[in-house]
């Protein structure tokens, strides 16, 4: 086998695992998203939608809701830059431990909404952290919006005669997304009082996974 061989074949391997790892994060996501927004009545992975509801909020003089979904953004930003600070030392298996122990702060929270709900997107602002790029392409995995654009980007290039089909993963964590809130709402409407340890389940099955992946890799998933 020649050196640009196998090189291509590690390559390859990586991308597959990258992308198994934005799968299972973004399901994570999903689920999580889904099982607060009908548990605690708003987005926590969304904040797209966090800012227009809090917009509605200031317009109708909901006040406390407005300060309520301000602090949420709040988390949210600060939450993507403790993720940051954690990768740059323990990569991409420290993020997902700390998420894991916030989720599992908030399954255990007693029923006080706004604690839950705080915890809940600074653990999904923290995730962001854990895989920011595969083999150089940006990858979401907490909001899908800018994969969705990319995808349609990606899709009018290919159209006006364009070669690169890497825009396609851009599918991945839409699709992963997608299964996890149809698995969290599922959850929520049947077993509510306890859904949440679901998500906890989850990122704990993942971070343990993701200790398998070789540092020499894991490191590639993280802006330099």
């Amino acid at each position: 086998m020649t050196v640009a061989r196998r090189r291509r074949l590690i390559r390859r391997q990586r991308s597959s695992v990258g992308l198994a790892l934005v799968a299972a994060i973004s399901f994570l996501a999903g689920m999580t998203d889904a099982i607060g927004l009908m548990a605690v009545g708003e987005f926590v992975s969304f904040m797209s939608g966090n800012t227009t509801r809090a917009a509605v909020a200031i317009g109708q003089g909901d006040t406390a809701r407005a300060l309520l979904l301000f602090a949420g953004l709040t988390a949210f930003v600060l939450g993507n830059g403790v993720g940051v600070i954690i990768a740059s030392r323990f990569r991409s298996q420290g993020v997902l431990l700390c998420v894991t122990l916030l989720l599992a702060g908030s399954a255990a929270v007693p029923d006080f909404r706004e604690a839950r709900f705080l915890l809940l997107i600074f653990a999904m602002g923290t995730i962001n952290a854990a895989v920011e790029q595969i083999e150089g392409l940006p990858i979401g995995l907490t909001y899908v919006t800018g994969g969705l654009s990319r995808f349609g980007r990606g899709l009018g290039r290919w159209i006006l005669g364009g070669r690169s089909s890497q825009w396609f993963v851009q599918l991945v964590p839409w699709c992963g997304m997608l299964a996890g809130a149809v698995a969290g709402a599922t959850l929520q409407q049947y077993a509510a009082s306890s859904a949440l340890w679901a998500p906890f389940t989850v990122a704990a099955l993942v971070t343990a996974a993701s200790i398998l992946i070789p540092r020499r890799w894991s490191v590639r998933f993280l802006l330099r």
